[in-house]
């Protein structure tokens, strides 16, 4: 069970209903997609309207890759990576560590406390894929 943190004006946390999803949670509604929406529209789409709760690692990678809910969905994934460091969705072993380690740096700005958790995983993996390596390089430089 994960215990996930809503941050209403950012100085405030209080426990997040994961039986929500994230359409309710932001209070956005988006619009259908078009016709001609791409796959990873119309999933990204479905997916907003799922309790974060159901999501599933590959769902969380897929949505954080888009930027897409990272102040419900980054406490889930270091929840996750903090079991597994190399939980994988449907690409490889690692992706979704690779989702969240490249996101923008001033997107970990508002994320401190998360940020310190995540830096104590990465910083004790070994043995990585260059690439990830790389990437865990450049998240552990302050």
């Amino acid at each position: 069970m994960f215990e996930v943190w809503s941050w209403d004006d950012r100085s405030v946390t209080r426990p997040l209903d994961r039986d929500r999803s994230l359409a309710e949670l932001e209070r956005d509604c988006w619009p259908e997609p078009s016709a001609g929406a791409t796959r990873l529209a119309a999933t990204a789409h479905a997916l907003r309207r799922r309790p974060i709760g159901e999501l599933t690692v590959e769902d969380v990678r897929l949505l954080i890759g888009q930027d897409i809910g990272l102040p419900y969905l980054l406490p889930l994934a270091v929840e996750v990576l903090r079991e597994n460091p190399m939980a994988e969705g449907h690409m490889y072993e690692g992706d979704l560590l690779s989702a969240v380690l490249t996101r923008d740096l001033s997107v970990w700005a508002e994320f401190p406390a998360l940020v310190r958790e995540l830096r104590g995983v990465v910083s004790k993996l070994t043995g990585l894929p260059p690439d990830l390596e790389r990437k865990v390089d450049r998240f552990l430089v302050p």
